[in-house]
């Protein structure tokens, strides 16, 4: 269970940077860079069965994460959520396959900690002991647990509307908070200043290569739970979009293990009406995402005017012939009390918009009846009382 690991990859030029050293973002192009592996050793040496009977937890793929010495992992047992059938909900808009990826049960309440655990456990591998980051709530409060249990500092700026259950967790896990007027591209700005003046480590979404790797490991689950096959359509909330691009490329890295086969779900990116960059961008057909203009919505994770990702996000998309669609805030607050009083799960607003984009979609005829669908609840719904 070693990382195979080679080296870092721009998606956009191809240009190579070296895993052995603090990396940040493409210089050339000003883009994220994708961690590579030698999937011809893993497929050697690892397969969907082997992998299934290792201890739980996302670091059962150890070879397809960026970790070189299992002493620098930091773990609190994330990873492996269920996935869980709901026929009720699907029965009610004339689908019979509908399941729900809940992500409610990692540790902090949220799908970031499977990020936040690969992000941290590689930047200390190569030396980090102070980190900061902007968030809209989930991220921060998992930066601050997987920080504390590293014995590493991290400094944590957030909106000052975000949900007050974000910045409690933040502070009971001893990190720094700083509550920023705005939205979370504010946050970022006074984070990225705060980082060159101090010599912090900066963990903001896909401007460091390794909460991807954390993320992608949903895919690798859908894999599992699929008996090795995908499902036709999933339904992902989408704001800075690491979990959709990290699962687009966990399929990638199956496919050339010969895991899986070239069939790939339709990838829907599900988002507030707002703040719909990406939907905006899907409609007009553009090649880059534009700043969302006055974004405000309560599902505080799907508050991202200006994804940093977009090249990766709008791909994935497109490759899938997949599509984007936006929810009003009444749709989302109705989907999540259908959640919860219909199959028993109180989901975050952002995972109810899953749902809500579904409604809409099967309603358009864009869904068949037969189809395996599987929306995305990132987070708890405790958490937004």
């Amino acid at each position: 269970m070693q990382s195979t690991i080679t080296h870092l990859e721009c998606p956009e030029c191809g240009r190579r940077y070296d895993h052995r050293r603090l990396q940040t973002v493409c210089k050339d192009c000003n883009s994220p860079l994708l961690a590579r592996y030698d999937l011809d050793k893993v497929r050697r040496t690892l397969s969907l069965d082997e992998a299934g009977r290792r201890q739980r937890g996302i670091w059962r793929w150890a070879e397809l994460l960026p970790l070189l010495d299992a002493k620098h992992r930091t773990t609190l047992g994330e990873g492996d959520t269920p996935l869980v059938p709901a026929p009720r909900l699907g029965g009610a808009i004339g689908l019979r396959n509908v399941s729900i990826k809940d992500e409610s049960g990692n540790p902090t309440g949220s799908f970031k900690a499977r990020g936040l655990a690969v992000a941290v456990s590689k930047a200390i591998e190569l030396g980090v002991r102070e980190f900061v980051i902007p968030t809209a709530g989930n991220a921060g409060g998992a930066l601050a647990a997987y920080a504390t249990r590293a014995n590493v500092s991290a400094h944590v700026y957030m909106p000052s509307d975000a949900p007050p259950a974000n910045q409690h967790e933040v502070r009971a896990f001893g990190a720094e908070l700083v509550l920023v007027e705005g939205l979370i591209s504010d946050a970022g700005k006074r984070a990225a200043q705060e980082a060159a003046k101090h010599g912090w480590f900066d963990v903001s979404t896909f401007k460091e290569p390794y909460r991807l790797e954390g993320k992608k490991t949903m895919g690798f689950e859908l894999a599992e739970h699929f008996g090795g096959r995908l499902p036709d359509v999933i339904l992902y909330p989408t704001g800075g979009g690491t979990g959709l691009v990290g699962m687009w490329k966990a399929f990638e890295e199956m496919e050339a293990m010969g895991w899986i086969g070239s069939a790939r779900p339709r990838m829907v990116s599900v988002q507030a009406a707002g703040c719909a960059p990406v939907v905006r961008a899907i409609e007009t057909g553009s090649q880059r995402i534009d700043p969302w203009q006055d974004a405000e919505t309560a599902a505080a994770g799907l508050r991202v005017p200006s994804p940093y990702a977009d090249r990766q996000i709008l791909r994935a998309i497109h490759q899938s012939n997949g599509t984007a669609v936006a929810v009003s805030e009444a749709e989302i607050a109705e989907a999540q009390a259908e959640m919860a009083s219909t199959e028993g799960l109180l989901a975050a607003p952002e995972g109810a918009a899953s749902w809500a984009g579904l409604k809409r979609l099967a309603a358009q005829g864009w869904v068949g009846t037969e189809e395996r669908v599987v929306l995305f609840n990132t987070g708890s719904g405790l958490k937004y009382i």
